[in-house]
């Protein structure tokens, strides 16, 4: 079974973003296959199972158990229109874990030592941007602005737009960038083919 969950109207309603309904419709096949049966032919026992499955077999993370369950409930309760129980399908507690923070001179020794100059271009602008990977890949040259000294983010989190600061090192880097590429691109920053213009842009892996 090929399942659509939170993709078109509903998702598109929803205001999800294309990697969760990627990510739902993946969770939901993923159960389904591993009792093979139909998802709309399985209930609480087989939930529970699965969720079993994934902590002691899987060895996932509870962060990773608790999104595969949001993408069961929005399945059984928007899709199916059944009723879903916490009790009897609690969400695991989700792990809290600090980031480790680099240092200024960490960061500077591992933005030099990007090779070739594209990802030393790449990591630059997301240290200085703190731009997710997504938002970063699908800037488009317009998008920067050297006049007011931002950057416009279009569609990020929540397919929210936001300006984030831009800083005259990064306008600096980023027009190397662009002297680089032997075919200006007419719309994205980063093209998908390295050195010319691409009518795609980078994907974020």
């Amino acid at each position: 079974m090929r399942f659509r969950g939170p993709a078109g109207p509903k998702g598109q309603r929803r205001n999800y973003a294309e990697t969760t309904i990627d990510c739902y419709i993946r969770a939901v096949e993923d159960f389904s296959r591993h009792f093979n049966c139909s998802p709309d032919r399985l209930g609480p026992r087989h939930i529970r199972e699965y969720q079993a499955e994934l902590f002691q077999k899987r060895k996932f993370s509870p962060n990773t158990v608790a999104q595969r369950l949001a993408a069961l409930r929005f399945f059984y309760v928007k899709t199916l229109k059944k009723a879903w129980s916490i009790t009897e399908t609690p969400y695991p507690k989700k792990a809290v874990h600090l980031p480790t923070i680099l240092s200024q001179e960490e960061v500077a020794r591992l933005i030099d030592a990007a090779r070739p100059p594209f990802h030393r271009t790449l990591l630059m602008a997301l240290y200085a941007t703190g731009l997710r990977r997504a938002e970063l890949a699908r800037l488009k040259v317009t998008d920067i602005d050297s006049q007011r000294m931002v950057i416009h983010v279009q569609g990020g989190k929540g397919r929210k737009d936001r300006d984030v600061l831009l800083s005259p090192k990064l306008l600096e880097e980023l027009r190397r960038h662009w002297h680089r590429l032997r075919r200006k691109p007419s719309e994205w920053l980063f093209p998908g083919k390295r050195g010319h213009a691409s009518d795609r842009p980078i994907t974020p892996r």
